[in-house]
């Protein structure tokens, strides 16, 4: 059968085709997508081309599809694994696939490694080493984009995981945030931001005391205070402050004061900025853990920190690259709960408009671009559906829509749209 789908041949180099997918092998999947989430893991792919880590050193010949955080339902299934899953399943994916199961030298993933399976794309074939390692996870919530982005979210729950704490005496470490003690997400108002501060806010297990989130967007800062009131994380129990450290002239001195100098726990660094770093090395508290996960393009990053303290004070520093198969099921739990990452969509666009959005991703504002695979519809923002529509029917139903849900993308918008000729 025809698929329709983004590949990339080169550093740049991003083209929509049409083109024949085999018949599916029994121990593969054929899945139609649905949606699928822009990251800027793929415009850094797109800009390094064979340099990146994950992209196939043959590319120029053997295109491979872009796009990792993507939802949709399986049509097909192969003999070897219809005992798990079956057609008309809703599904999403853990792109980090085992090393050692995919092309020689290549950190295997779909959206990045393989000619038929990304999210950019109308009909996939998922890969044996995909249910190999479990990473093929069936979604049962409503909707589509939740489990779109299962994948962003599973990397702020990972990231949480990963932090940890020493004892006095003890070489053991403490997985996790410390329960009831202060935490803080610095340059925090992205999309990745939001997301983390969904889930620190709805989780149930384990949440801060005190909860800081900075950045120096007002705008930013004044939307994600808007979708995540303080009032809301009082109810959890949660001290919530949104600050803007640009109007502060030591913002350091500000943010431990409200810890009355202790300091924080956990502190986690949303934007690859030096001077970011070195400020949330100045807030750890004793045996303070610093979370970058924030990832550089640049290989000679580099940044200042106290290592005195790291002597003395026991502060350290941990760095996390996506969520494990554990953290997406996590996830994927949490969404089919009822915890809606609606606020973390901005744009919605159609596959035609994949490419331009890709290359220029650090250019356009706001949070989530999700894209419908079987739809044409070029990039737009949610906050422009009501002066679009005007001219567009579809865009003044989904205007409506999406005002009738505190101005944000929902199931209901996104099944108008999906049910649109």
């Amino acid at each position: 059968m025809k698929t329709r789908a983004v590949r990339l041949y080169g550093k740049e180099d991003l083209r929509l085709e049409e083109f024949e997918i085999p018949v599916i092998k029994e121990d593969e999947i054929l899945a139609k997508v649905v949606c699928d989430s822009l990251c800027m893991s793929s415009y850094k792919a797109a800009k390094q081309g064979t340099e990146h880590k994950r992209i196939p050193h043959d590319v120029a010949v053997n295109p491979t599809i872009i796009g990792h955080e993507f939802a949709g339902e399986l049509v097909e299934v192969g003999k070897k694994w219809t005992d798990q899953f079956s057609p008309g399943q809703k599904f999403s994916i853990q792109p980090a696939i085992n090393y050692e199961q995919g092309p020689v030298g290549v950190l295997s993933a779909p959206g990045y490694s393989y000619r038929y399976c990304g999210g950019n794309a109308t009909y996939v074939i998922i890969p044996n080493e995909v249910m190999q390692q479990n990473c093929l996870l069936p979604y049962t919530g409503e909707g589509y984009y939740p489990a779109s982005l299962a994948e962003p979210l599973s990397c702020v729950i990972g990231a949480m995981h990963a932090n940890y704490h020493t004892k006095p005496g003890s070489y053991k470490h403490e997985m996790e945030i410390v329960q009831g003690g202060n935490l803080a997400l610095l340059a925090a108002a992205g999309p990745m931001g939001l997301a983390a501060i969904n889930y620190v806010i709805h989780r149930e297990d384990i949440r801060p005391g005190l909860f800081v989130v900075t950045d120096i967007d007002q705008t930013r800062l004044d939307r994600a205070e808007n979708l995540f009131p303080p009032a809301l994380a009082a109810t959890k129990g949660i001290n919530l402050r949104y600050i803007n450290t640009a109007k502060t002239t030591n913002p350091v001195n500000e943010l431990r004061s409200l810890t009355d100098g202790k300091g924080y726990d956990d502190v986690f660094v949303f934007a690859p900025v030096p001077a970011v770093i070195e400020q949330a090395d100045g807030l750890l508290a004793r045996d303070g853990c610093l979370n970058f996960f924030a990832g550089p393009s640049d290989p000679n990053f580099r940044a200042y920190f106290n290592f005195y303290s790291v002597h003395y004070e026991a502060t350290h520093i941990t760095g996390t690259s996506g969520g494990n198969n554990d953290d997406m099921k996590e996830a994927l739990l949490y969404l089919s709960k009822g915890l809606d990452p609606a606020g973390l969509i901005t744009h919605i666009g159609g596959i035609d408009a994949v490419i331009n959005t890709t290359l220029h991703l650090p250019d356009i504002p706001g949070g989530k671009k999700m894209m419908y695979m079987h739809i044409n519809m070029p990039l737009t923002a949610i906050d422009d559906l009501k002066e679009k529509g005007k001219t567009v029917p579809l865009f003044r139903e989904l205007h409506a829509i999406c005002l009738n849900n505190k101005g944000l993308w929902s199931v209901e918008a996104e099944k108008y749209l999906l049910q649109t000729p």
